[in-house]
């Protein structure tokens, strides 16, 4: 593709948006209910757009297979989340379509932003020079890996246990998880890079963490179907609907997105190595989703239109 042709997608984003706030505000269709869509979806080509016009090239768009690759990890990766919230109940959706074989697709077309969004940003971010010269001296810690797997263990228990105090600590869960797992299978992990003294990609993912923050508390704020906090404790300073102190969890949430990212990745590489074991993988992930959209319609849906 050449660079003129980026502009369409560039220039058409603020259109869209602008007609879908505005036809939602009015109660028009399809944006008043699929408010969501029109907001990420576009982003997501602008933002392989600006990408494009910088590096020459895209980062997911001219691989198709890698992009909906990712797209389904994001779905599965997000679910995770919702397994938690069906204990925590630190959320709940309202405003849904009544019709489940509309509203299942529409949960799977919505998370399937999340990963692909938080990443593009960050990407964005550091093509553009971001947090340039964000490099620091090199640090010398070998027995990280077995301190990060069990603070992953605490924080997926804590939250469980002590779900009024300890809800936070979810946000923190995979990255202690996965980063070392990254680490023994791959050798590629963000703790290692930081001990390297390589600091620019972990600013890059904690400003991408809150601009996504901003962007989908803007969106969610005026939808019809949408995401209603209940959380047990800080639900003081609001700036939209989410408690000024819960944007501090899209920092550790954006490099939990990278870590999962990285995790997908050396899957494919060690794990998932021929088409048998690739076939099981994601039937095995559709069935979760299916199990967690019914989960979800039964205990964290609060109600349909």
């Amino acid at each position: 593709m050449r660079k003129y042709q980026v502009w369409l997608p560039l220039a058409a984003a603020p259109l869209l948006w602008a007609l879908a706030l505005g036809g939602a505000l009015r109660g028009w269709e399809p944006f008043y209910s699929w408010l969501y869509f029109f907001a990420w979806w576009p982003l997501i080509f602008f933002l392989e757009g600006l990408l494009f016009l910088k590096q020459g090239e895209y980062w997911l768009l001219s691989r198709p297979g890698k992009f909906l690759g990712l797209a389904c990890w994001s779905v599965t990766s997000w679910l995770v989340f919702e397994v938690f919230n069906l204990v925590l109940m630190n959320w709940r959706y309202a405003g849904m379509l009544p019709l489940w074989w509309l509203r299942w697709p529409g949960y799977a077309l919505a998370f399937a932003t999340v990963l692909p969004g938080v990443l593009l940003i960050s990407r964005v971010l550091a093509a553009y020079g971001a947090w340039t010269g964000s490099r620091s001296r090199t640090r010398t810690w070998n027995s990280w890996q077995p301190l990060f797997l069990i603070l992953g263990v605490v924080s997926l228990v804590l939250p469980l246990t002590f779900p009024r105090y300890a809800f936070a600590l979810v946000w923190g869960a995979a990255f202690f998880l996965l980063d070392p797992i990254n680490d023994l299978l791959t050798g590629n992990s963000l703790t290692r890079r930081w001990l390297a003294g390589e600091r620019r990609e972990t600013y890059c993912l904690l400003t991408a963490g809150l601009l996504c923050g901003l962007w989908w508390e803007m969106w969610n704020y005026p939808a019809a179907a949408k995401w209603v906090y209940t959380l047990p404790v800080f639900n003081f300073g609001k700036i939209f609907e989410m408690p000024v102190l819960g944007y501090l969890g899209f920092l550790p949430f954006a490099l939990e997105c990278a870590v999962m990212y990285n995790f997908y990745q050396a899957l494919g590489e060690k794990v998932l190595t021929s088409p048998r074991r690739r076939l099981w993988f994601w039937l095995g992930q559709f069935a979760f989703w299916l199990l967690m959209f019914a989960a979800m319609d039964a205990w964290t849906v609060i109600s349909y239109r």
